[in-house]
């Protein structure tokens, strides 16, 4: 059987993806302690959540196709969900293949006919290697957005010293690998890491989920309050009006955050799932002892 050119790369890509399922699954296996964000969303969560409208992240060197082109994708995505906004970003690697950004969604991935579409990362074969092409540009853009980014809303957990490193982690009190990672904090202080965090309750907004952690972010003692709720206990704090958390929920959302733990470091690189201390440590390039 001959391959088209575009079906050959359909083939590669679901190989790769079942490559990197088999290496997690052996590592499994072999012990290595590996964590994917915890996820828990469904269509009825995500319609009900009420947040702020964002912009969509701008990435560098795409091409703007044709006003043509674009009204044409636009169109048939919006005749088909009217109750999505999407914004056309622009050609992707792939010629024919077009970006669209979901507002407060995925990024999405659009034949130039609007007919089929996709979400994920696209990988490229390069340089004798494999690279994740929108991980390289978002990094980018992740770095920028975070040196711009007040702190002022974030929860932080500081080392005595200076700050050698900084892990910005996008959190849910009711997810157990976030609640483990939390239990390391004070190791991750002892090596010089400041943790800052942000707020993405997985169920969405309202849920309780939300109202558990919006209690910390409202609490005198945000630090204290965080810790006891992530232990399961209960804080005697109500929910404040002003809190962050929503807009916590919906920057994550547009970072390409799915789930929880995801760390994001001061160089853009994002790190989804649970590691122990020292892992983390080590890809900050700090020594571990």
């Amino acid at each position: 059987m001959v391959l088209t050119t575009k079906s050959g790369a359909i083939l590669f890509v679901l190989a790769l993806c079942c490559f990197f399922g088999a290496v997690q699954f052996v590592a499994k296996e072999q012990g290595a302690e590996i964590s994917q964000p915890e996820t828990n969303f469904s269509s009825e969560e995500t319609a009900a959540v009420e947040m702020p409208q964002s912009k969509p992240i701008a990435s560098e060197a795409i091409k703007k196709p044709s006003d043509t082109v674009e009204q044409s994708v636009l169109s048939l995505l919006k005749t088909a969900r009217p109750d999505i906004q999407f914004t056309f970003i622009g050609e992707s690697a792939i010629p024919g293949i077009y970006e669209v950004q979901v507002t407060n969604g995925p990024l999405l991935f659009v034949h130039e006919q609007g007919e089929y579409l996709f979400q994920g990362g696209l990988l490229q074969v390069k340089n004798g290697g494999i690279v994740d092409t929108m991980e390289a540009r978002e990094a980018v853009t992740r770095r920028e957005i975070f040196a711009k980014r007040s702190t002022e809303d974030m929860i932080i957990f500081k080392p005595e010293g200076e700050s050698k490193a900084i892990m910005n982690v996008f959190t849910d009190v009711d997810c157990g690998y976030c609640r483990k990672f939390h239990q390391e904090v004070p190791e991750l202080n002892a090596m010089g890491i400041e943790v800052r965090y942000l707020a993405f309750p997985r169920a969405g907004i309202p849920s309780s989920s939300y109202n558990k952690i919006a209690k910390a972010w409202c609490a005198e003692d945000q630090q204290d309050a965080l810790t006891k709720v992530k232990s399961g206990r209960s804080v005697d704090v109500e929910v404040c009006e002003d809190n962050p958390v929503a807009e916590q929920y919906a920057f994550g959302t547009q970072l390409g955050v799915t789930g929880t733990p995801a760390i994001i470091l001061m160089d853009g690189t994002l790190i989804p799932g649970y590691q122990p201390a020292k892992k983390f440590a080590e890809a900050l390039g700090l020594t571990v002892n």
